[in-house]
C-alpha cells in the first residue's frame, strides 16, 4: 500500500464492504504486539456486533482503499455510563504519519458528541508512543497507568488509561 497524502484522505462510515481491509489492518496491528491484548482479529460478524454502528469510521484514499479505522463500544449497560465509550483506532503501517489517525479520531469525536456521549476512553500500551502522541493531539489526556493489568504473550503488560471529556456535553 502506498502512503496516503493527507489531502486525499476521506472519512466515511465503516460498513461490511470494508470488512476485509479493516480486519487485515487490525491483524497487522495485532502482529506488532503493541496495540492490543488480542492475538487474532475476530470474524466480521463478531466485530460488527461489538461496535456501535454510529461511531465507526474508515479513512480511505482517492482509490477507495482503507487506510485505517476507528470504532467505539459501550463500556457498560448501566445508565450512569450511557455517555461513555471505549474506542480503538488502527492505521495501516504504510499510511501512518499522514493524518489518517487524527482524521479518524476527529470523526469519532464529532459522531460521539452529536450523540451526547461525554467521554471517549481507551487503554494503550505505554510502548505505543505514537498512539499516545496521536491521542494527545486529538485532545485526550492520560488518567494513569494500570500496572501489570494483563498478560500478553506470557508477559505482564501495563496499560495507560486515556480519556477525552467533551467540553460540549455538560
Amino acid at each position: 500500500m502506498a502512503a496516503a497524502d493527507p489531502m486525499t484522505i476521506r472519512i466515511t462510515g465503516l460498513t461490511a464492504e470494508h470488512a476485509a481491509e479493516v480486519l487485515a489492518i487490525y491483524q497487522l496491528g495485532i502482529e506488532e504486539r503493541n496495540a492490543t491484548f488480542e492475538t487474532a482479529a475476530p470474524r466480521w460478524e463478531a466485530f460488527d456486533a461489538a461496535k456501535l454502528p454510529d461511531h465507526r469510521h474508515v479513512a480511505v484514499d482517492h482509490d477507495g482503499r482503507v487506510l485505517g479505522w476507528v470504532a467505539a463500544t459501550k463500556v457498560s449497560d448501566r445508565r450512569a455510563y450511557a455517555g461513555v465509550v471505549e474506542h480503538s483506532v488502527y492505521v495501516h503501517p504504510a499510511a501512518r504519519g499522514r493524518g489518517a489517525g487524527l482524521a479518524l479520531l476527529n470523526a469519532l469525536i464529532v459522531s460521539t458528541e452529536a450523540a451526547g456521549i461525554w467521554t471517549i476512553q481507551s487503554g494503550i500500551f505505554p510502548e505505543n508512543t505514537a498512539s499516545l502522541a496521536l491521542h494527545q493531539r486529538a485532545g485526550f489526556r492520560v488518567i494513569g497507568t494500570r500496572e501489570r493489568v494483563g498478560r500478553h504473550h506470557g508477559v505482564w503488560r501495563d496499560v495507560v488509561l486515556i480519556e477525552r471529556r467533551s467540553p460540549r456535553i455538560t
